[in-house]
């Protein structure tokens, strides 16, 4: 890229930083950008994206590298530059109002505000020419700038319209106190109905392309079985994983998922590997594991966190965001393959693992080929008169020697800045591996990881966290999801360590959370703390989205600190969150996952586990390895009265293990394999 430094240039983030050295004057958010817009009485374009995304770079490429349409922007507008991961909060207002306005959504989101913030019109990509039933971007920038000098009062009338709308939307399906919804198990029943009719049953997944992992819709589904028995709902919960692990969306050779399938057999990507997206599938993939023992998934967990340790940690045990869809200008180029290159490097093995995956001469996706399974191992062996065992370790070498000459070429650009909420996403996918697998590692990484989390994102004085951190700086505070789930990750750590002083500090930061981030009104949560005031509304978020709903996790965390500290409004609170959003849950499960799983557990009870006993430390992995997904665990080796489960408790003993209910024990029991019997 060519061109002077516009301000972007003292920005830590790696998107930003992409814009740098546009010749569009680009400015961060922020008083400077804002200022001058009113003193210049100037329309404020605000352009939101991300590293990773491929259109983004499209339009950068297109437009803002252009120096003239750079000088008709500079004249007429203030530019502003938003990493959509850095401000979700931004990200998520005029996300909302470009749909309101147009219909849709999407990145790179493009959207012209008044000078005090409002917005008046909006959308997404738009092309240097005419193309795809789109005006071009410098036709757009016309308009608005003519508009806005000869009929001003009509885009205010716009603004506040769309303004008043956010507000009234923002309270929209959440139900005031005598209003309340009361779930039943036929609840749970329709919820499962609502997924399946949903439901792929041929490749997996909902709905049709383009296909997201949709991880909470197959956690509710692998739940309701292990509740019910209701075979259609595990069958397609593991047909869903299976075809994913299967498929292009899965790095054959390197680990790690993509973030979305373009089609509907999970073939191709779009390239961008996110943080959060392994997390979450690494969540499920556990409970998978855990309530089928079967090997395939044990594997995929075990390669996938491989991924996210080789490319998206440092050594400090923090996470990176994500790795770009593109490499070299091309969506893709790093991971696909062409025939002849693979005749080449694999040889006298190149047919066998060309049939295996999928590979063909005229390439299996724009002329190239993804490596992708189209028959599982045994079966494909069994067609072929194949040794199972022999086939697997042929496929292993040519594996391994595809990613040795991978590994030579120029790699996508790497998101190097570390976030809160995503980072807790994957500090709980560790500790669920640990559960499952055993495997000790995954639990020093998640310790590790929160020590970074807590020296790196805690503000000492003030007891407030940060949201993103690079470069040794931290910066923006945190928002709703970075709370929710950095409380969720303590829960689950103690669960893991037996270390209670991770429960004390879920507790404080639930209380900062009730002080700083509650509605007055109601028992839901804003996005953005009482404090931060460079927001036209504090929005109330209670879909799910590509990440769990901040609301839905706070009100997880709220019942389950519940019962640990016997605070009975915090189980009303939880209780009263799920009860204000009645039908809507059942309605639209597959943007309400996660509270669907909380009205698992609501009405079928959380059975409380207390482990107690010299060898906790050692023989609690065998509690661990046990799917109970709606426990409620604690473990401790030593005397703490100060918590209501572990009153009474015998600690001198080896190893106990009680199962409760309402604080009501039932004798102890020194075996894991026990407990199934008692919660029946």
């Amino acid at each position: 890229m060519n061109g002077p430094t516009n301000r972007l240039i003292n920005e830590t983030s790696p998107y930003l930083l992409q814009h740098a050295h546009n010749p569009v004057d680009w400015y961060p958010w922020g008083s400077e950008a804002l200022d001058r817009a009113k003193s210049e009485d100037k329309p404020i374009l605000i352009s939101i994206g991300y590293s990773a995304c491929h259109w983004c770079h499209v339009m950068e490429r297109e437009s803002f590298e252009n120096d003239e349409t750079a000088r008709l922007m500079n004249e007429h507008f203030i530019n502003i530059k938003i990493d959509r991961e850095e401000r979700p909060d931004l990200d998520h207002i005029y996300m909302d109002a470009v749909q309101a306005m147009t219909g849709s959504g999407g990145w790179p989101l493009n959207v012209f505000l008044l000078p005090d913030g409002k917005p008046f019109y909006g959308g997404t990509y738009f092309p240097p020419q005419r193309a795809y039933g789109r005006s071009s971007w410098t036709e757009i920038l016309h308009s608005v700038k003519d508009a806005y000098q000869n009929k001003k009062h009509e885009l205010e009338s716009q603004a506040y319209n769309i303004t008043e709308h956010l507000k009234k939307v923002n309270e929209i399906g959440i139900a005031g106190d005598n209003q309340q919804h009361q779930f039943d198990k036929k609840s749970l029943e329709d919820i499962a109905a609502a997924l399946l009719k949903n439901a792929d049953k041929v490749w997996g997944g909902f709905g049709a392309a383009p296909k997201f992992p949709q991880t909470f819709s197959i956690q509710y589904l692998l739940r309701n079985y292990y509740f019910t028995n209701h075979e259609d709902s595990l069958k397609q919960a593991l047909l869903s994983l299976n075809k994913m692990i299967y498929g292009g969306i899965n790095d054959q050779l390197g680990g790690g998922f993509a973030r979305y399938s373009t089609d509907d057999k999970w073939l191709a990507p779009h390239f961008e590997k996110m943080l959060y997206d392994n997390a979450l599938l690494l969540n499920v993939l556990c409970e998978a594991y855990q309530l089928t023992g079967i090997a395939l998934y044990k594997t995929c967990i075990e390669n996938t966190l491989a991924f996210v340790q080789d490319e998206l940690m440092n050594a400090d045990g923090a996470f990176y965001s994500a790795l770009d869809a593109d490499s070299e200008g091309v969506e893709g180029k790093f991971y696909t393959w062409s025939q002849s290159e693979i005749a080449e490097i694999l040889e006298d093995d190149a047919p066998l693992f060309c049939n295996f995956y999928g590979v063909e001469e005229d390439g299996n996706w724009e002329h190239t080929n993804i490596l992708w399974i189209a028959k599982q191992l045994d079966e494909f062996a069994d067609e072929n008169n194949l040794d199972k065992d022999e086939l697997n370790k042929t496929l292993s070498k040519c594996r391994s020697k595809l990613l040795l000459e991978r590994n030579k070429r120029i790699r996508p650009q790497l998101d190097d800045k570390i976030l809160l909420s995503w980072n807790a996403l994957m500090n709980i996918a560790c500790c669920k591996a640990y559960a499952a697998t055993g495997q000790t590692a995954y639990k020093v990484l998640a310790e590790k990881n929160m020590l970074f989390l807590e020296k790196s994102f805690q503000d000492a004085k003030s007891g407030l966290w940060l949201h993103t951190y690079k470069d040794d700086i931290a910066k923006y505070p945190a928002f709703l999801d970075d709370y929710a789930y950095l409380i969720h990750a303590y829960i689950h750590l103690q669960e893991i360590t037996a270390n209670q002083e991770y429960l004390v500090k879920a507790k404080k930061i639930t209380e900062l959370v009730i002080e700083n981030f509650k509605d007055e009104k109601s028992d839901y949560f804003y996005y953005t703390g009482k404090l931060q005031s460079d927001v036209i509304i504090r929005k109330k978020e209670v879909y799910d989205g590509a990440t769990p709903s901040g609301n839905a996790v706070m009100a997880t965390c709220l019942y389950y600190l519940s019962v640990i500290f016997e605070k009975q409004e915090w189980k009303e609170m939880a209780e009263g969150m799920v009860g204000g959003l009645g039908k809507i849950i059942v309605k639209y499960p597959t943007s309400f996952g996660v509270w669907s799983c909380l009205i698992q557990q609501l009405i079928f009870g959380s059975p409380e586990l207390i482990v107690t006993g010299k060898s906790v430390g050692e023989k609690l992995i065998s509690v661990l390895n046990l799917y109970i997904p709606n426990k409620i665990l604690q473990a401790s080796g030593v005397v703490y009265d100060t918590f209501p489960l572990l009153k009474g408790k015998l600690f001198d003993d080896d190893f106990l293990i009680y199962v409760c209910k309402n604080y009501a024990c039932q004798q102890p029991v020194r075996m894991a394999e026990e407990i199934k019997g008692l919660l029946k």
